[in-house]
């Protein structure tokens, strides 16, 4: 087929945002894709029909935007929201009652689509326009979209002229003839996950935790402001021919892309190549990943799995975490029973980078919080808080870093992990810690 044909099966499909959505029924499982990739026109479209719809379950990840959807009267009884990820939005809307989170180990979605998940009734998700081939790229989220696809009963995409075609492999693509509706949306800007500026323990953490970096690593960086803070101090550092393998890609490679440290030369795989499974940041991210043969995108089933990172010599893997309690137990996703993030490919990093030759994961907090009374609370307790899901267990932990020092909990005892995590607490805490350590067996002078 050539180009004329691709473009009379466009034709056919192209409707209104309208036309498309009477294909949602009642009880429903709608996924609107994976983060940047949400539909605009077409959620605007959706939340129109909500008297005529009950009882809708939508999936998604990591919110920009409130959807249309989740405004519309008496919510609950016409769509409900399952997110993968919780953002603030995502939070605010658990908090009414309107969004349940769906735990995950983020290397295995691809599989939990094609083997798990019982029914995906309608997928609708933002694309770039169509290429002379006749194919949709799934842009900044490849992550899982082509298992999305292979399950779909229905899929429709709203052409977005805005947003970026990002190179990758395979799975990164899907062709027209598979699509069926396409809807062109109003080309809104791609919406921007931004994170604040670095505060004074941000950047006291990447003090401690560059140094760690030897030249030519592989690194992996979750996202926030602390992450920020450690591609400010390598762009700004002497390290060179850095590599980036990474689930997320974010505005930290880019700085530090930019400061000449990134080359990929020494990557065992991929060399020369900046891999991500998707993408959230700036639109200064998101131009420079358009079309740029330097970035790779990927399925997170490849770009996560630990013998995938395994095979990566010298990989650093960087990420954040809620809480963490003295036997070395981390959350990194709730806070008691009140859900905050996800666990995202963090496991999936802690386990890679210890697999690999002269790998080092490496979790990261701010030793103490202060809550909207004013109070200051240690993010380092006794044990976690009751109903907190761990996100890597005691074993599974290797470095911990906070403002106050780094710690290695690999092969040591309970009161040897007591002890090395309290030296990292911030001081109004340790006496306090001590005494619980006591009370718990786990201490001793």
């Amino acid at each position: 087929m050539n180009k004329s044909d691709y473009k009379k099966i466009y034709n056919d499909k192209l409707v209104s945002a309208e036309e498309a959505v009477k294909c949602v029924r009642s009880g429903d499982w709608v996924d609107y894709g994976w983060i940047t990739c949400a539909p605009e026109v077409l959620d605007e479209a959706l939340a129109a029909r909500y008297e005529e719809l009950e009882g809708v379950n939508v999936r998604g990840s990591v919110l920009l935007k409130r959807p249309a959807i989740m405004s519309v009267p008496d919510t609950g009884r016409h769509f409900i929201w399952n997110s993968w990820h919780f953002s603030g939005i995502d939070r605010q809307l658990a908090k009414e009652g309107l969004a349940f989170c769906i735990p995950q180990r983020y290397s295995e979605l691809p599989r939990y689509y094609r083997e798990n998940i019982t029914a995906v009734n309608v997928a609708i998700f933002q694309v770039p326009p169509m290429d002379d081939d006749g194919y949709f790229s799934f842009g900044l989220n490849v992550s899982h979209m082509a298992a999305l696809c292979e399950r779909a009963e229905k899929i429709i995409v709203e052409v977005n002229r805005n947003y970026p075609r990002c190179c990758g492999g395979d799975e990164t693509r899907i062709h027209v003839s598979q699509v069926d509706y396409i809807v062109e949306g109003g080309n809104p800007p791609i919406r921007e996950m931004k994170v604040g500026h670095p505060g004074e323990i941000d950047y006291a953490i990447a003090d401690l935790l560059v140094p760690e970096i030897p030249n030519g690593a592989c690194l992996q960086l979750g996202i926030g402001a602390m992450p920020n803070a450690i591609g400010e101090r390598i762009a700004a550092s002497d390290l060179k021919d850095l590599g980036v393998h990474s689930e997320m890609y974010v505005d930290a490679y880019l700085e530090m892309a930019e400061a000449g440290k990134i080359s990929g030369r020494f990557k065992n795989i991929d060399r020369g190549l900046q891999v991500y499974a998707f993408a959230g940041g700036t639109q200064k991210l998101y131009d420079y990943l358009n079309e740029n043969p330097e970035c790779l995108a990927a399925t997170v089933d490849y770009v996560n799995d630990a013998r995938t990172i395994a095979q990566i010599d010298n990989f650093i893997s960087i990420n954040n975490a809620v809480d963490i309690d003295l036997f070395g137990q981390i959350s990194a996703e709730s806070s008691g029973i009140t859900q905050i993030s996800g666990a995202g490919g963090q496991l999936d990093f802690v386990l890679g980078a210890y697999l690999s030759r002269g790998g080092k994961s490496f979790i990261c907090l701010s030793s103490t919080y202060t809550d909207s009374q004013g109070k200051l609370h240690s993010r380092i307790r006794p044990t976690l808080k009751d109903g907190s899901a761990v996100t890597d267990t005691r074993a599974n932990a290797q470095y911990i870093v906070t403002e106050y020092g780094i710690i290695n909990l690999k092969g040591a005892s309970t009161w040897e992990r007591a002890e090395r995590i309290i030296s990292i607490a911030h001081p109004s805490f340790r006496d306090e810690l001590i005494r619980e350590a006591q009370q718990m067996g786990i201490w001793r002078r």
